[in-house]
């Protein structure tokens, strides 16, 4: 099950972008996230050639967060305790880029 610690991913969808998934789980494994919620799906007229994960806006409880690849585009709704510079760290880890 994993440690106490571990956040939790929700599957509430059938599509997600691709590669975005194992993200997530690296960034669910990381302390002070609780829940990470990928949302709607849309498509973008610029194009983005690597995936990129981007802190929108803050909401109750975390953060709304962009991720981009291709043409595509995808809200993840990240419930956590921490500041927005430490998750964009704990997301820059998570993507393996640190």
């Amino acid at each position: 099950m994993g440690k106490p610690t571990d956040g939790r991913l929700v599957w509430n969808h059938s599509t997600h972008i691709s590669g975005l998934i194992p993200i997530l789980e690296r960034l669910c494994q990381q302390e002070g996230i609780q829940t990470v919620t990928p949302a709607v799906i849309g498509r973008v007229r610029g194009h983005c050639p690597k995936m990129q994960l981007r802190v929108s806006v803050p909401i109750l409880g975390g953060y709304k967060v962009i991720a981009r690849q291709g043409k595509t585009v995808q809200e993840v709704f990240i419930l956590t305790t921490l500041e927005q510079d430490k998750l964009e760290l704990a997301i820059a880890i998570a993507m393996k880029l640190l």
